[in-house]
């Protein structure tokens, strides 16, 4: 049974007076894979949609939910996805694209079918998937780690020594407004995007996995002068507004997967905040 929740968006003013059982129920997304589902939350933050599916042992289709108002579910939209498990197999209105471990799939508007598949029942997929509304149809295409634009950015002196991986971006391919991509940090280094910054012209959502068991990370959002933390576990995805800042320190080093979307696909855009100015 494949799970569908909408979500309101929240402004500054609201999230400055929720507790801790509020923000995790507003912004963090707990379940993004369980067996044989597809999982989906929608933002109303740039109708943006966040989700996973695991295929097990069936091959499960991308559902068309009531409340797109479609006649499928890339009528009117684009779809990213990122393999974080098994080998998987991706079929887009019979064609087939195989994932494997960290490899993404860009699937363009007006795609009318996708299914997953795991490649071997005993190393389950788990495709973690984005997608934004679309206005304009662009090819589907597969982006290796060796196809990304490739960023080393921080020091082992500050923690926060990384590589990001731009996947599905205009750099790197055409999309209509969905950009994704995969930070990787090193061995030491626990602070991810730091210092931080907002981008008002774009939200964006986070997906952190490779945390390893026992360990956690601690996601921190809001206004730059009015932050807010929330702990997450491994294979947890949240929902960062376009006001606020996001970025995080973990208990061990891990990876996460960026996605956003908006009015703007410059990837620089940003409106950074120093770290000594941060409350």
């Amino acid at each position: 049974m494949n799970k569908f929740e909408s979500r309101y968006a929240q402004s500054p003013k609201e999230v400055k007076h929720m507790d801790t059982a509020a923000l995790r129920e507003n912004f963090l997304i707990e379940n993004v894979f369980e067996a044989n589902q597809v999982n989906l939350t929608l933002s109303h933050f740039d109708r943006y949609i966040v989700g996973g599916a695991m295929p097990v042992d069936q091959k499960i289709a991308l559902p068309n939910p009531d409340d797109l108002k479609a006649t499928y579910f890339l009528e009117r939209r684009e779809l990213g996805i990122i393999n974080v498990g098994g080998k998987a197999i991706v079929t887009a209105d019979g064609e087939t694209y195989e994932l494997d471990y960290k490899e993404a799939l860009y699937i363009g508007k007006g795609t009318k079918e996708v299914f997953f598949e795991s490649a071997s029942p005993g190393e389950a997929a788990k495709l973690y998937i984005n997608s934004a509304p679309a206005h304009h149809t662009y090819p589907n295409k597969k982006v290796s780690k060796a196809e990304a634009e490739i960023v080393e950015l921080g020091t082992p002196e500050t923690a926060n020594h990384r590589i990001i991986n731009k996947l599905l971006v205009n750099s790197v391919l055409p999309t209509c407004q969905l950009q994704m991509g995969m930070t990787e940090l090193k061995s030491g280094s626990v602070w991810n995007t730091m210092p931080a910054h907002t981008h008002d012209r774009r939200m964006e959502a986070y997906f952190y996995f490779e945390v390893p068991q026992g360990q956690s990370v601690c996601h921190f959002m809001g206004q730059p002068q009015e932050t807010r933390h929330i702990w997450m576990q491994n294979d947890q995805a949240v929902i960062s507004p376009n006001w606020s800042i996001h970025s995080g320190a973990g208990t061990s080093n891990y990876t996460f997967i960026w996605g956003m979307a908006g009015e703007n696909l410059d990837y620089g855009d940003m409106d950074h905040c120093a770290i000594t100015e941060l409350k």
